[in-house]
């Protein structure tokens, strides 16, 4: 029997969940039934979840920053972080296959007790210019992956160093960590793999209030977005598709 992936998603706004599981299940060539959808602002995990039960873990985006003070966060936003810090010891220790976007090399960086903070590296939303490195030339996720393109990206905070035991896959000038592995099967970028530009629109549109940029900018990064060039992110999400799924 064909495992499902497990997608954890940590948005509280429904519009901009719905249309980041959908970009994940389009760019990633995954059915419907093959993914196990929860969405963390809403429910806890499963009782009895395991993790051996799914092909693999893709944690999406979402508002909050783990680099926050626990004061700062919202009882929800700390359920969250709380929840997905919780499955890591199992993934590092057992090597679970783990794509995690934005938010999800945050919680990597997190749990490897590595320097995740807002002192440098943040972007504002619109394309970051990535390149591979020596060692993202070489692994099978960035399989077919130009040795430099743009990507969407839209963060507060950042690694500000590689975490032990990872490995880096891909920098911008902007921000160094653009990519990381741990072992062999544990991901995570700071670019939204899955995103495109009727995708940034609406989460531009859906977190315009929300400190990533000025308000009145919006409209200019709508048009920003509608011009980019931005395809080969999405490989990687389906290379992760494809290498797990059996």
């Amino acid at each position: 029997m064909t495992k499902p992936f497990l997608v954890l998603q940590l948005r509280p706004e429904t519009e901009a969940a719905d249309d980041e599981f959908a970009a994940i299940l389009r760019k990633g060539g995954l059915a419907g039934d093959r993914a196990h959808r929860v969405r963390l602002d809403q429910h806890s995990l499963p009782e009895g979840l395991r993790l051996a039960d799914h092909a693999g873990v893709i944690v999406g985006g979402g508002p909050g920053c783990v680099s926050d003070a626990p004061e700062e966060k919202s009882p929800v936003e700390a359920r969250i972080e709380a929840q997905v810090l919780s499955l890591m010891p199992e993934i590092i220790a057992t090597d679970t296959p783990f794509l995690g976007c934005c938010y999800g090399i945050g919680i990597l960086g997190k749990h490897l007790g590595g320097d995740v903070s807002k002192r440098a590296h943040g972007e504002p939303v619109g394309t970051a210019e990535c390149a591979l490195t020596a060692d993202g030339a070489g692994d099978p996720l960035l399989d077919g992956v130009p040795e430099r393109f743009s990507a969407f990206v839209g963060h507060k905070e950042a690694l500000q160093a590689l975490p032990e035991g990872c490995v880096h896959l891909v920098s911008s000038p902007t921000c160094p960590f653009q990519m990381v592995r741990h072992g062999r099967h544990v991901y995570a970028t700071q670019f939204h793999p899955e995103a495109d530009a009727a995708g940034f629109e609406t989460r531009i549109r859906i977190y315009r209030h929300k400190g990533y940029f000025a308000p009145e900018t919006a409209d200019d990064l709508i048009a920003m977005c509608r011009a980019a060039d931005v395809h080969a992110p999405e490989r990687i999400l389906r290379n992760f598709i494809t290498r797990y799924g059996g």
